[in-house]
């Protein structure tokens, strides 16, 4: 490569005015999504001259098409020519998702520059005006809302780091251009112009002819997202502030909700299930949930779901959490060594299936046996008059259902002697510390405290 002015002297020289400032969101490693295209091309290029020794490219190898191989020698020939530091990452794509093979390629490409990235790094990736025209159109024809209007953000949460994508009020031809003037080699992908690819369809086909009808179709296409973006954020300010009256622990208070109006509602448990990690479920099926679950009744334990998530309610709280595992009922264990004990499907699908676990102080005196509640089961905790069903102890204590049938049951010599989040016998109270020392059920289940002490 050769040494370039900046991206902005460029377009300074070809009276184009200067829109942004070469400023990463963090003081970090900068990684550069580097396909071997145009753009990125361009944005390498630009990067290296501004943050020599914080770029690092990484060119994701999917495997995809024949020439893979080549493009990824290409890539590192360029940063071996300008001494940048690189590196290729071989990903596998599932070409059967139901999502489509460019979505599937999306998933594992950003998982990995997570990968990559520590606290304090930034991704730059190269997407330019043009991409945000495109993707404005694609979620407009697939019925998005505010947020997807805002189209893509200049800067974006990627934990551990951000997402940086500092070229978008730049054209394609303008990138072509700089290119151009700087003598840079890329790869054209076919891919970018075969009509099977919706994206690549709208690029080729679509936007040509409106942009023929309409000479300022990309330039309104992005003022649009910005306007967009204004409104996403404004509704975004209102949200953090609903949720700070309906929040109730990990749960919202139906209550609450309720008495929001419904678009308003809508609003907030759209926030509320982004800060939890979910999926937002398709417009259509909010009016479900309030339907469904928030007007049930207080004695009912409604639940809905959609890819990724459950929702559910007990008494006046709505929890979100991912779907859970089955239990195991018959499930039971002999604790005779060691600290820990894992709990067998004691959890939710998108996690280890032994993420939950008893934890001792020591290992026990003498065995012990690990169960799950059983059907009509009858208990007598220390300073209770008589024995209780389990049913009736959990309503008392505000147990959740989920909870309940996951909630471990320690036996003693034959007899329960404690039940998580109820409480113990006497017997335990008085020879627990022999026993095993302290006890602790530790879990991810939502509706109920972890640890919980036995």
């Amino acid at each position: 490569m050769n040494q370039p002015q900046t991206i902005y002297e460029t377009l300074a020289a070809l009276d184009q005015p200067l829109q942004l400032k070469p400023a990463p969101p963090s003081t970090g490693r900068i990684h550069v999504g580097f396909s071997g295209g145009l753009d990125s091309t361009v944005l390498l290029h630009w990067l290296a001259a501004q943050f020599p020794e914080r770029v690092h490219a990484v060119h994701i190898h999917h495997g995809l098409q024949p020439a893979a191989d080549s493009w990824a020698e290409h890539c590192a020939a360029i940063c071996a020519e300008s001494g940048l530091d690189f590196s290729v990452i071989k990903v596998e794509v599932d070409r059967r998702s139901s999502a489509g093979p460019e979505a599937a390629a999306r998933q594992v490409r950003y998982a990995a520059f997570r990968g990559l990235m520590s606290a304090g790094d930034c991704l730059a990736t190269a997407h330019h005006r043009d991409d945000q025209a495109e993707t404005l159109l694609l979620r407009l024809l697939r019925g998005t809302g505010i947020d997807g209007l805002a189209g893509m953000r200049a800067h974006v949460d990627l934990s551990p780091g951000t997402l940086w994508r500092p070229l978008l009020a730049f054209s394609r031809t303008e990138l072509r251009r700089y290119a151009e003037i700087h003598q840079l080699s890329w790869i054209d992908d076919p891919q970018n112009l075969d009509p099977r690819y919706t994206r690549s369809w709208l690029r080729a086909e679509v936007l040509p002819a409106l942009q023929q009808r309409f000479p300022q179709l990309k330039n309104r296409l992005a003022r649009t997202a910005s306007l967009a973006a204004e409104a996403s954020d404004l509704l975004g300010e209102l949200a953090a502030i609903d949720l700070a009256n309906a929040v109730r622990g990990d749960a919202l208070s139906i209550e609450t909700l309720l008495s929001l109006s419904v678009p308003r509602r809508h609003n907030l448990l759209r926030f509320w299930l982004r800060t939890q990690g979910f999926e937002v479920p398709p417009a259509d099926q909010l009016p479900r949930i309030a339907d469904e679950v928030l007007r049930a009744t207080l004695d009912a334990s409604p639940q809905f779901g959609w890819p990724g998530c459950d929702l559910r309610r007990y008494r006046d709280r709505l929890f979100a959490m991912s779907p859970l595992l089955d239990v195991p009922q018959a499930w039971s264990a002999t604790w005779t060594s060691g600290n820990e004990l894992r709990l067998p499907a004691n959890g939710d699908r998108d996690h280890d299936a032994n993420a939950d676990w008893l934890e001792a102080a020591q290992p026990p005196a003498q065995a012990l046996t690990v169960r799950f509640p059983r059907e009509g089961e009858r208990f007598k905790p220390a300073g209770g008059d008589h024995h209780r069903t389990l049913k009736n102890l959990f309503q008392e204590a505000g147990v959740p259902p989920w909870i309940r049938s996951r909630t471990p049951v320690i036996e003693c010599k034959g007899a329960i002697a404690a039940v998580a989040g109820l409480g113990a016998t006497e017997f335990w109270l008085q020879h627990r510390q022999a026993l095993i020392g302290s006890l602790h059920w530790r879990h991810r289940l939502r509706g109920a405290a972890s640890p919980t002490a036995l």
